[in-house]
């Protein structure tokens, strides 16, 4: 399994678009086959930074998810929309046996 943390911090001005994108990547990522899960939120503490996780069962889910069209056309507008470098965290992970 496959456990990625995405963060961005957006330009205040582009806000509001980089949440319609993000939007989109959420709605097409969560039905692909082999995404266990998949959330986006703001940061709490900054209303301009984002912050994903995603589980995925495993590297192919990810490269599925990563080619999509709406994940290609955000990272494509990163140098418009964005105040500074994405965080990027990616982990491998066994299920919690219960």
């Amino acid at each position: 399994m496959i456990v990625a943390r995405f963060k961005v911090k957006c330009r205040p001005e582009k806000t509001q678009e980089a949440l319609v994108l993000f939007r989109d990547v959420v709605t097409a990522s969560r039905p692909l086959e082999g995404v266990v899960n998949f959330d986006m939120g703001r940061d709490i503490t900054d209303s301009n930074a984002f912050i994903a996780t995603e589980v995925f069962k495993d590297r192919a889910a990810l490269d599925r998810q990563e080619s999509l069209p709406q994940v290609k056309k955000v990272m494509g507008l990163f140098d418009q929309l964005l105040a500074s470098p994405p965080e990027w965290t990616i982990f491998e992970a066994s299920p919690a046996e219960s």
